[in-house]
């Protein structure tokens, strides 16, 4: 029994005891799910089938929560650009440009681009040298550098 089908099922055995019984609410009862778990369960396999059942994840970006996406492209440049320094270091660099982002922010910037770590940002340099983007001279240090330490 794969994974999917062990999600779903249950869901599958609450609508056709509901059925079978003709009383949806000793069916919910007898399956241990609210009335309101019910029908969403019921909502959805009406709209979309077995496939709408799978578990669908809750947790949805919240945009306003976000940065701005100029001081993201710039966090991600500098990210690129300078792979070694620190949230701390990105922070003040971007202030003095007068981008003001905390270095909590860089923090979950990275995080959001799989750019935690030193290794991840290099690795990102290193996948645009690939792509035939034209580094500059000290991205192509940096890099050359990463590849005389494998």
């Amino acid at each position: 029994m794969n994974l999917n089908l062990k999600i779903i099922k249950p869901k599958l055995v609450l609508l056709e005891l509901a059925k079978s019984l003709g009383s949806i609410s000793s069916a919910y009862k007898a399956m241990g799910y609210s009335r309101d778990s019910y029908y969403r369960f019921k909502e959805l396999y009406e709209t979309g089938g077995e496939e709408a059942l799978y578990e669908i994840s809750r947790k949805k970006p919240i945009i306003a929560n976000r940065v701005d996406p100029t001081i993201e492209k710039a966090v991600l440049d500098m990210a690129i650009e300078y792979p070694a320094y620190s949230q701390l270091r990105v922070s003040n660099e971007l202030k003095r440009k007068e981008i003001l982002v905390s270095q909590g922010g860089v923090r979950s910037i990275w995080l959001r681009n799989d750019l935690s770590n030193l290794k991840k940002r290099l690795v990102a340099l290193e996948k645009m040298a690939q792509d035939g983007i034209l580094l500059t001279e000290a991205e192509s240090f940096r890099l050359k550098k990463k590849l005389m330490e494998r």
